[in-house]
């Protein structure tokens, strides 16, 4: 799941210990495992960087789970701390996690201006270069307005919701931001993290920008939620085979409303085994070197809400 420790992505009043994320984190790790003997499992990206959180999936055993931990940082937009601390922030989660991590989202905005934005990417790239083995920037496109950032409380987060339209180095239009030639500058140590809607008009021309930048690490998601429309698997298949050419962090998350304890996407599923269960079938479909079923798999039966 992606950020597990933010509200907007996990529904924390209805586990407001993390101790069902904690279930559905164990599930999902072993899951994985069975299917694939080497596959990094990544604990999808916190955000805030909070060492108490760690500090709980350590407790709860989620850590025996994973290979890597994964951070997201937002200090010119949404965090509450300077961008010169990306070193600092780092350091206190490879020291208390004893895992690699994992710098799967981190950007800056244009929304109060182009040349911020533009001068937060080389920063960035200064301050985290070399000290930690992945960086994926949010994000190469513009989030189009006509479409709602995935935040469970929308405008009425002021202009934290309306930051989340400005995060890509290229326009909604396919034009380039003063940002993107500089963003090709470090693209050897710089990824690209970015999310495809279902049938995502986008996703061609993405991967010729990709191309163009020289990005060989991408970061983007297959949604459990998506996986109940008519064609999923259609859109999915053709989604992976356009990014086959690069290396692919991806992140499962979102809840479908009929199987959450309750029916938004950032509810805690009733039954962890699904969401296990979905990630390992993706891993099988996906990744040339998982296991195949066997013959005799019985698939699994959900539980009935």
């Amino acid at each position: 799941m992606n950020e597990p420790n933010n509200k907007s992505h996990w529904d924390l009043q209805l586990d407001p210990g993390w101790q069902r994320f904690a279930e559905l984190a164990i599930a999902t790790g072993r899951a994985i495992r069975a299917v694939h003997p080497s596959l990094p499992r990544v604990l999808g990206g916190i955000s805030p960087i909070d060492p108490f959180f760690i500090e709980n999936m350590k407790a709860q055993g989620v850590l025996e789970h994973v290979d890597v931990v994964a951070v997201h940082g937002f200090p010119l937009d949404w965090n509450l701390w300077q961008i010169d601390e990306w070193p600092t922030k780092l350091a206190d989660i490879q020291t208390l996690a004893g895992l690699p991590v994992w710098v799967t989202e981190v950007g800056v905005s244009s929304f109060g201006a182009d040349e911020v934005q533009d001068w937060g990417v080389r920063r960035t790239a200064e301050l985290l270069a070399g000290r930690t083995p992945r960086i994926h920037w949010y994000s190469l496109y513009d989030l189009p307005r006509s479409w709602e950032a995935t935040t469970r409380h929308r405008e009425a987060e002021g202009s934290s919701y309306y930051r989340h339209f400005h995060m890509g180095l290229l326009r909604e239009d396919g034009t380039p931001k003063a940002a993107l030639k500089t963003f090709e500058k470090y693209s050897d140590v710089m990824g690209l993290c970015q999310w495809f809607h279902f049938d995502d008009h986008r996703l061609d021309e993405a991967v010729r920008w990709m191309r163009q930048l020289g990005v060989t690490h991408l970061r983007t998601g297959l949604s459990w939620a998506d996986s109940f429309r008519p064609n999923a698997l259609e859109w999915f298949d053709r989604q992976m085979d356009a990014l086959a050419e690069f290396k692919v962090t991806l992140t499962f998350c979102f809840t479908p409303e009929h199987r959450g304890i309750a029916p938004h996407h950032t509810s805690p599923p009733l039954d962890p085994r699904e969401f296990a269960d979905f990630c390992a079938r993706m891993i099988r479909r996906y990744c040339r070197t998982a296991a195949p079923a066997p013959a005799t798999l019985t698939p699994f039966e959900p539980v009935r809400a």
